[in-house]
Formats: C-alpha cells, structure tokens, sequence
C-alpha cells in the first residue's frame, strides 16, 4: 500500500471517529425531514372526512327510518310476513298486503330495460373504444350525456305518447294496453343506454394497449381483439356498470309512475297495466293519506324492500369486480 493510501485511509477514519462527536457536542443541524403541520392538507383532510361521515350517518338514518315504520307496519294485526312475501293481492283497503304485484311488475319493467340497454350500451361503449377516433370519441360521448340531464317525466311522457302508440300500432290496441310496462321498460333501457356506455367505455379503455397489439400480432381482426381479448380483459369492470343499470332500472319512478299503470296487478303480461314499487310509493305519498296509518306504513315497508334489492345488487356487482379483476403493470 502506498503512502499516499494510507493517508487517505487515515483521514477518512479520523473524519469518521471526529464527526459523530462535533454533531453531538453541537447538536447538529435540523433534520429537513421533519415533520411539519400544513394546515391546508389538514383542512381538506378534516373536509373529506366530515364528507364521508355525512354520507354514513345518512345512509345509517335512510336505515333507522325505513326499519322503524316498517316494525310499525309489520306489528298490524292485518300484516304477517307470510301473506306479504307470499300474497299476490295488493289492496290495503281490504287489508291484503301480498307484495308480489308490485315485486312482479318491477322485475318485468327492469327486465326489459335490460334487454334494451346491456347490448346497446355494450356496442356504443365497443365503437367509443375500439373504433372511433379520438376526435369522433370527443363528440359523440358529451352528446351520449345529454341524455342523462333529461328530466325522467319527460321520458315518462315520451313513453305514454310514443312508444305506447307505436307498440299498440304493431301489436295491435286490444293487445297493447294504454298503460303498460313494456313501453315504460323499453324507455328505461333508453334512459340507462348512457349509464352503461359510459362505464363500460371506461373499463374498456382501461385495458393495456399492449394486449391488442399482441393480437394483432397474431392476426387477429378489430372485431375479434375487441370481442375475444379486450372485452374478457375489462369483464369485470362490464359488470360492474351491468348491475349498476340494473339498480338504476329498478329504482326509477317517473317513468313507470306515468306510462306503468296506476294499480297493482299481477301478471306477467308486459303489454298490460301494472304498478311497480316504485310507482306505487309515489302515488300513495301523493294522497291523502293520514300519519301512522296502515297505508302510510306499508310505504316504507316497501321502500326497505326496495333497498334491500339495490343492497344486494351492489354487493353482487363488488363480488364480481373483485372476482373477475384483472391487474396489469
């Protein structure tokens, strides 16, 4: 080792014995990893959690209301759970509480909004990411949300004055009924077509473009990349906005409130007049009805049975994202 080493190595020895003395004798300079309190992110920080716990606690109220009038409706001696989820006959006036004419009309007006909105919603969000250019993507997705900012009794209205008659003109007027829920689903599918394109669009795009590539790669086409690679990449994400639409299909109120009916049937027929839950919430709290009454109470009898519906539609859709999630770096 050379002498010009060894001075080196005793420099750096002596610098490395003398330095954590000088820091402890002068206590060293301040760390510039200190903490400090930014009383800007803490007011957000508090804003956000007072948000969130707003949004529990009425989640939590929207609860207590409903199962407190519910227990009210429920210990009747006109009401048992037997009759109301087995009954088929809805007439308070005589004391029959069998919710499923209005359970019945529900699923039927949901059921045909979903055949008229997944595959529509599903081929407008495959074109917005597949297909479209950017700036066709720019224009045609705010007009696709347009619809959404429609007041619901317009679509209502539109139900009662358009599909109605031309339903009844193809079907024929002693098929078709003025009031049915056929119409009222066939617009409720038009009503949630954005709602699915939107979310749909969105988990498509989400997928790494690396993934088609490869398929076009191998040879495939535009159509079967989009059918066959993009869309089994984003399912999870395609259904989560399906069972999103299906919440929203099965809680809208204007539109069956106006082209439905206005009293309970049960039957199986979309062509003829039925109320669903919904419809029958909003016409029952517009009359005269007094408080604490039996009627009175079976609204929200039927509207915990309506959150109880949406609850496990949600909790659905979380186990399907969660199951069919698929992560890329």
């Amino acid at each position: 080792m050379t002498r010009r080493s060894k001075q080196t190595e005793a420099v750096v020895k002596s610098e490395a014995l003398e330095l954590p003395r000088v820091r402890v004798a002068s206590g060293g300079p301040p760390s510039p990893l200190r903490h400090r309190t930014r009383w800007g992110e803490t007011a957000i920080q508090g804003f956000l959690f007072v948000c969130g716990a707003v949004s529990i606690l009425t989640t939590i109220g929207i609860v207590f209301v409903l199962g407190r009038e519910s227990l009210l409706f429920f210990a009747t001696p006109e009401v048992n759970l037997s009759e109301f989820f087995g009954g088929t006959t809805w007439q308070p006036a005589i004391g029959r509480f069998g919710i499923w004419p209005l359970v019945t009309a529900t699923l039927i007006t949901s059921s045909i909004a979903m055949l008229v909105a997944l595959p529509l919603g599903l081929a407008v969000a495959i074109y917005l990411s597949e297909y479209a250019s950017d700036k066709a993507r720019s224009v045609l997705k705010p007009l696709m949300e347009i619809l959404v900012g429609v007041p619901t009794v317009v679509y209502g209205y539109f139900a009662l004055t358009f599909m109605t008659p031309l339903l009844r003109s193809i079907f024929g007027p002693d098929v078709v009924q003025i009031y049915n829920t056929a119409s009222a689903g066939i617009v409720i599918g038009i009503l949630i077509i954005p709602l699915v394109s939107s979310m749909a669009e969105d988990a498509l795009r989400a997928v790494p473009d690396s993934l088609r590539q490869a398929a076009y790669g191998l040879g495939a086409t535009k159509l079967e990349t989009a059918l066959r690679v993009v869309l089994p990449a984003a399912l999870s994400g395609v259904t989560a906005a399906f069972i999103v639409a299906i919440s929203r299909a099965v809680g809208e109120t204007m539109v069956v409130a106006i082209a439905a009916g206005a009293g309970p049937n049960f039957t199986f027929n979309p062509f003829n007049a039925a109320e669903t839950m919904t419809g029958h919430i909003v016409r029952i709290s517009g009359g005269d009805l007094s408080y604490d009454s039996i009627d009175y109470n079976s609204i929200f009898a039927i509207g915990l049975l309506l959150f109880v519906m949406t609850l496990l539609l949600n909790v659905v859709s979380e186990w399907l994202v969660r199951r069919f999630r698929e992560e890329y770096e």
